[in-house]
């Protein structure tokens, strides 16, 4: 299933993306005799696998021939990021390609415990944009930056939750951008916090959350062999593969959930793939993101998440 949260005619709901059309799950709830269905992801997720099993069999018994009441085309609608307002944003750095590039271009080595746990920051739950939504520039800034990360939502309440239960704690994956502002991330780095400030302003999720079944066969170990890119105005700038991540989502969920609920809602990102950023591609040829720039992230099975800068302030 591809879930979706999207605002149409001024109202807020939830639903399936398929073949260009959005099947209306509270509405086809109603019309199967339920009138409890949630029309908001958050709320979803609290039950989320009892209301996946529902939506599930109320999906496989309607198509837009037999049931067109419950289909409408996309076009109809704003597509929100799938979870609009998590409870809250944690992202890893799981990527080792990323990691030794990225610290490489500041002249340091790796370092032994990177590999021995995987690692995060909490970034602002608050500060969530959706599909084809205008980023703002932030003011503090001349650097720019995309990153083009997986992001795992939790749909089951845990605490300190073994790597090998760790999937049945996933309701589904979208993609992820983390845009960071590289030149407030880098002064306030070197106070020995952080990144803060530098992420603080913005992050897109979307387009859908799409769960664990339509991956399946995509399986590589504890990842996916599942392609990876980003362009910016339609150039190619990264090229990577889910496979490549080094700390799964499994451990990263037993990390965080050390000593720590999780709770349905919740956001786990995976850290930027390999080539991911203009930061590991050099700035001096690339060049930092500009007000009007688009950047589009695919990940195979996962959608497209395309977002445009907006003009800077002042």
């Amino acid at each position: 299933m591809k879930y979706i949260s999207y605002q149409r005619e001024g109202l807020h709901s939830i639903g399936i993306w398929h073949d260009d059309r959005i099947f209306d799950i509270p509405g086809a709830a109603r019309s199967f005799g339920n009138t409890k269905m949630p029309n908001d992801m958050l709320d979803f997720l609290q039950d989320f696998e009892y209301n996946h099993r529902l939506v599930t069999e109320m999906f496989e018994q309607s198509s837009p021939t037999t049931r067109p009441e419950l289909f409408f085309p996309d076009g109809q609608a704003e597509i929100l990021a799938p979870v609009p307002f998590p409870r809250s944003l944690r992202d890893f750095y799981a990527f080792e390609n990323h990691v030794k590039t990225a610290r490489a271009n500041r002249g340091l080595d790796m370092i032994d415990e990177w590999y021995d746990i995987p690692v995060f920051y909490f970034s602002n739950h608050q500060a969530v944009y959706g599909p084809n939504t205008e980023i703002p520039y932030p003011q503090s800034s001349e650097a720019l930056d995309f990153e083009l990360e997986i992001a795992a939502i939790i749909g089951r309440k845990g605490r300190d939750i073994s790597a090998e239960d760790a999937e049945e704690y996933i309701a589904g994956y979208a993609i992820m951008n983390d845009w960071s502002a590289r030149d407030v991330q880098r002064e306030e780095m070197q106070v020995g916090l952080g990144p803060a400030k530098g992420k603080d302003f913005a992050t897109s999720l979307g387009p859908y959350l799409v769960t664990q079944e339509e991956l399946s066969t995509a399986e590589d170990g504890e990842n996916y062999n599942i392609t990876m890119t980003a362009t910016v105005n339609g150039e190619q700038y990264s090229s990577g593969n889910w496979n490549t991540l080094y700390h799964s989502f499994a451990r990263m969920i037993e990390r965080a959930s050390a000593d720590c609920t999780l709770y349905p809602g919740d956001v786990i990102g995976s850290g930027t793939v390999g080539t991911g950023c203009i930061l590991e591609l050099g700035a001096d040829e690339y060049g930092w993101l500009q007000p009007g720039d688009t950047v589009s992230l695919a990940i195979e099975r996962l959608g497209t998440l395309t977002n445009t800068i907006g003009a800077k302030k002042g």
